[in-house]
């Protein structure tokens, strides 16, 4: 096992597997707050019927999120390496439980969606903090694990959220906004197992910045891959609808084994990562991009559910190889900021995965679209990208 010691300024204990389930575990709250609220739009456009813009509001209030932490995961990357990353991640996990709890006392739409951007500055700083921890803590074919791990637990939580935020809703929609007091949970564990990996005076002294130029190309590449992993979570449901499946229950059910698929292939990530990003990227595009257009195509319920698991297998094995792309061969004082970097790109493809769908015609002529260009993208990054230059200090 990798010794924390080991590593450049690294200091305190060597990582457990518990230090890493719990950094994973904190990972998934950015998915609590987009999945949490999905079934309970339809209670939420009843209570604000008389607001000007509700039908615009209340789905702002899922989208709104991941659009905040498109915008400021590169800026917090910055204050990461300014002010370190076990104090940032406490006041962030605060702030998320403040902001998330806030809707259950609100009664201004507007106000609502005012504390769901508050929330998306919070898991801006808690999703570039755990996912930077890891990259500290773990090396090699550890942090490989995790970097898997972390597209299994949030795959696998979503699908848990959906049905829990239902749940919960039965009697009042106000209620799954109870969830997010997790957030304090993990404020007072956090600071107790994790170890800050380095003196913020030393990342200081040495002002190591960062030559861009080699991440331009992974960080493009990543915001096409959010999109295109976010298009089976997304669309499976409507396309479902459009075959004729209306049955809530079946469509979660599709749902859950789209999403098993994805967990399972991102388990997998440890063992192949060694294969690194120049064979394993065309291996993930070509078969997310397979899968999209196949079920963009689909015209039964089981056609459907093919597709959308040969896609969300390629997903799973995409995100963690783009992740370790970016930040590999980054020196511990540039890792916050090119972590960000990675976490703001692929939640800006996330964001904006809907609207591509919608600007290239709807289904399934834009599923078959951007499967096609996972394709395309699959057989011209060997001859595109330089897989082996590290973004050396500036």
């Amino acid at each position: 096992m990798t010794q924390l010691g080991s590593l450049p300024g690294i200091q305190e204990k060597t990582p457990r597997r518990r230090h890493g389930i719990l950094l994973v575990s904190m990972s998934c709250l950015p998915v609590l707050g987009a999945v949490l609220l999905a079934p309970i739009q339809p209670q939420m456009l009843d209570a604000f019927a008389d607001t000007p813009g509700v039908k615009a509001l209340v789905p702002l209030t899922i989208t709104a999120p991941a659009l905040m932490i498109g915008l400021l995961a590169f800026g917090a990357g910055r204050v990461i390496d300014a002010v370190g990353r076990i104090r940032l991640l406490t006041v962030a996990l605060v702030m998320y439980s403040l902001f998330g709890v806030a809707p259950f006392f609100l009664d201004s739409l507007p106000l609502i969606v005012a504390s769901r951007l508050g929330v998306g500055i919070a898991e801006a700083a808690i999703m570039t903090c755990c996912t930077t921890l890891i990259a500290d803590y773990y090396s090699g074919r550890q942090r490989a694990q995790y970097f898997g791990l972390q597209v299994v637990f949030t795959s696998v939580s979503a699908v848990v959220f959906i049905g829990l935020g239902g749940a919960l809703a039965q009697d009042n929609w106000r209620t799954p906004f109870w969830l997010y007091t997790v957030g304090i949970v993990f404020a007072v564990i956090a600071p107790i197992m994790l170890r800050q990996p380095h003196s913020v005076t030393k990342i200081k002294d040495h002002a190591v910045s960062i030559h861009w130029r080699p991440l331009l190309l992974p960080l493009a590449v990543t915001l096409f891959g959010g999109a295109v992993f976010y298009a089976p979570i997304v669309q499976i449901p409507i396309k479902l609808d459009s075959v004729g499946v209306d049955n809530p229950g079946a469509i979660g059910a599709v749902s859950a084994i789209v999403a098993i698929a994805t967990a399972i292939a991102a388990l997998t990530f440890g063992r192949v990562a060694e294969a690194g990003p120049k064979r394993l990227l065309p291996i993930a595009f070509s078969t997310a991009g397979l899968g999209l257009a196949f079920f963009g195509l689909a015209s039964t319920p089981l056609t459907v559910a093919v597709g959308g698991v040969i896609a969300s297998a390629g997903c799973g094995l995409l995100l963690p190889t783009l992740l370790l792309w970016v930040v590999s061969d980054l020196e511990f004082a540039q890792r916050a900021r090119g972590t960000g970097a990675w976490t703001a790109a692929t939640f800006s493809g996330q964001f904006l995965s809907p609207l591509l769908v919608l600007a290239l015609g709807g289904l399934p002529i834009a599923l078959v679209a951007i499967g096609a260009a996972s394709v395309i993208l699959a057989a011209a990054l060997p001859r595109l990208g330089d897989f082996t230059a590290q973004p050396a200090p500036a």
